[in-house]
Order: structure tokens, then sequence, then C-alpha cells
């Protein structure tokens, strides 16, 4: 059997979300977002949240970038990005689809810095040029690093003074809560929108899209329908966020998948190992000849991130709520005939 470290859902969803949709499996409910379970999931979020912000249900994470990012923007406007970001390696011209551009900050560990955004602003002075009016981040970013609450607002700050949204990617929003010193309540107060990842923590897919900033929610659900993100079958989704959000089962599994990555970088690291990023969740980055990955390929599944040079690549290694540790185990127990 191959053990798998790919990614984050590879699984059809946690146990307890599969119980309850086995259980509600013959109900019937009104569709598009108008039964009980999306209107309890809502309010299960704003109660962890501490806001009445709006709430929304979308597929997966590049609907929701582009649903979001298209229904704010003017044709002219532009979305600043870590060069890493999602919207800008793994979306597939998603956003620039709908009109906008993404200009990019140089990363560092991931990460965009106040100045960075200013820089772009600058270099963007007149109508000869697209207008920056919006800032992505990722937290978790793409490389696993997490931004602080200092760092946060500091961002939010900037956006502030240059009359820009903010708008953080929550794809492993678990992930990031469980790493950081961040919690639910300060995204619901220091950025304008920001979503939940449910597909990458449990869910068996769906994201819960949060709209802080009122004037961005008004008639966002014919913006949904106009773009082909509404759900006939809404409740799903909500079904799954009601369990995650019930008790701590989002946070717990946010915990857990970090608990299990940990545990398998400080093993590294006591072998030797070199990592490409320094990552205190779920993904872990690191470096190795490319016979030691061929040969680890055939017992374990991986991304391989990309190549460094002739001789070695990076490869990512993603836990989830699935991984043990035994998995783990045996995964080490493998690399140390190389080291």
């Amino acid at each position: 059997m191959i053990y798998s470290f790919r990614n984050d859902y590879s699984s059809i969803a946690h146990k307890d979300i599969l119980n309850r949709l086995v259980e509600l499996s013959e109900n019937q409910y009104v569709g598009y977002g108008e039964d009980e379970h999306t209107k309890n999931a809502v309010k299960l979020i704003q109660q962890k949240i501490g806001a009445k912000s709006d709430v929304f249900f979308l597929t997966g994470g590049t609907a929701t970038n582009k649903i979001f990012i298209g229904a704010v923007l003017k044709r002219f406007e532009a979305v600043i990005s870590a060069d890493t970001g999602h919207i800008n390696v793994h979306e597939t011209g998603a956003i620039e689809a709908n009109g906008n551009k993404v200009l990019t900050i140089k990363n560092v560990n991931g990460k965009i810095t106040s100045e960075g955004i200013k820089d772009i602003v600058n270099k963007h002075p007149d109508y000869h040029m697209v207008k920056p009016r919006m800032v992505y981040i990722s937290n978790t970013t793409e490389v696993g690093s997490v931004y602080t609450k200092k760092e946060l607002v500091e961002i939010k700050k900037c956006c502030d003074e240059l009359g820009l949204y903010l708008y953080i990617d929550g794809a492993r929003l678990a992930s990031a809560l469980a790493a950081s010193d961040l919690t639910l309540n300060d995204y619901a107060t220091l950025c304008d929108a920001f979503y939940i990842g449910g597909t990458k923590n449990g869910a068996p897919f769906g994201e819960a899209l949060v709209i802080n900033n009122k004037e961005l929610s008004k008639d966002f659900l014919y913006v949904i329908k106009n773009m082909g993100g509404m759900l006939a079958k809404g409740y799903v989704p909500a079904i799954s966020f009601e369990v995650l959000f019930e008790g701590d089962l989002y946070l717990q599994i946010g915990k857990e998948e970090n608990d299990a990555a940990n545990y398998l970088t400080d093993e590294l690291k006591k072998l030797g190992v070199k990592f490409y990023s320094d990552s205190t969740t779920n993904q872990v980055f690191i470096i190795l000849k490319n016979e030691i990955i061929d040969e680890l390929l055939r017992d374990f599944d991986f991304e391989i991130w990309t190549t460094l040079n002739d001789n070695e690549k990076v490869i990512r290694l993603v836990t989830s709520f699935t991984t043990k540790k035994f998995h783990i185990n045996a995964f080490l127990e493998k690399i140390k005939r190389y080291f």
C-alpha cells in the first residue's frame, strides 16, 4: 500500500461529517442555501468569529477567489499578491479571466510586507496603468508559513492608508490558527473578507466565504449565480460546516495536522535533511537528490514542488486528518537509508 502525503484533501471527509451526511441523506431540503442547515451553519460561524459578517458557501478555493475578487474589482483594478500566491501560480489565470491583473511582490518565506505593497502602489501612479485596489494573502501561505497578528495589523493599516481592500485566502485556515497568535475574531476585524477552508480540513468540499465589509456583500447572491457558483444542494457544505463548528472540530483537525507535520519535521531535522522553507504548519518542504525521490516514490505519494538543479528537487509532504503516526514512521524508516 502506498501512503499519501500529496495533499490534505485526498480522503473523502472526516468520519463525523460523513456520519451526519448519512444520517440526513434521505431528508429533503429547499435548495440554493435557503435551508435550515445553511442558516444554522452561518449562525455558528458568526458566533465563532464574534461578528455578524455575511457568510456564503462555495465549492472550492479557486471558485471562491474568482467570484469574490471578480465581484469587488472593476475591470481596470488589480489585486496584489505574493509571487507564490495561489491566484498567481495555481489558478490557471482565473483572476485575469475576470479582467483583473495580478500584481506580484517577491515573497519573504511566502509572505508579503507593507513595504512591498507600498512599492507596488507607487509604481502604478496613473490611469495609463492598472489601479491597485486589493491585497490578497494566504494564511497559511503556499510554503507553509503563517502571518502573525502584528504582521496582519501592519498590512491592514497599510491597506487602509492606501485605500486597498484586504482579502485572506483561508484554504488552510485551521492549520494557520493552530500555528499563530491570530484568532477567528481577528480575521473578522482585520480584513474586508476571508474564507474558511473546508475542502482541506475534513469537509468533502466547500469553503465558507466571510465578508466583513457589508458594502462588498451587496447583491452578492446575484454575483454567485451569475458566475456559476451557486449550489442547488447548498445544504451539503452547510452540513459539513455545522459539524466543523458545533464544537472545536475545525480547530482540532488543524492542530492534529500540524502536530503530525511538526513530528515529521523534527525527525527529518535529526537526520540532517535540508529544508526549502520554514513551516510550522501541515506542509513540509524538503530538498532531496533525484535518486532518493525516485526510491521514495515506490512506497509514498507526494508532490514534486520545484526543481532546484540537475541533481536536486524540492518535494512537499502534507499531513491531513487521515495521517497516522505509523505513516510518518514508515516514511522516516525509508528515508533514513540515505542519511
